[in-house]
């Protein structure tokens, strides 16, 4: 059986392109009660970070999937450190929207 050393790092590359389009899900879903004739500029203000939060998630997850697409893979410690604050900081922010 021959190991192909890229298999891994494509699936991960994926996996990373999954996460992203699971966060515009989560984004939509965020900002759906600013449409709310109720709404106000708190709601607009909070549905507008999480959409900053989206953009953030995907262009570190485009740098993390370009990052392995390098022969060798490069390492990700910093991108995935800053993709697991921001996506706890943009399940606060949901939360929040949410809520109000």
């Amino acid at each position: 059986m021959t190991v192909d050393p890229g298999a891994s790092a494509e699936r991960t590359r994926l996996a990373w392109r999954r996460t992203g389009l699971s966060a515009a899900a989560v984004a939509l879903l965020a900002v759906r009660p600013a449409f709310s004739p109720a709404a106000g500029p708190g709601t607009y203000l909070m549905a507008a970070g999480a959409l900053a939060g989206w953009a953030a998630l995907v262009a570190l997850a485009y740098r993390r999937a370009r990052g392995l697409a390098l022969d060798p893979p490069r390492p990700g410690e910093r991108t995935i450190t800053a993709y697991a604050g921001i996506t706890v900081a943009f399940a606060i922010l949901a939360t929040v929207l949410v809520t109000l």
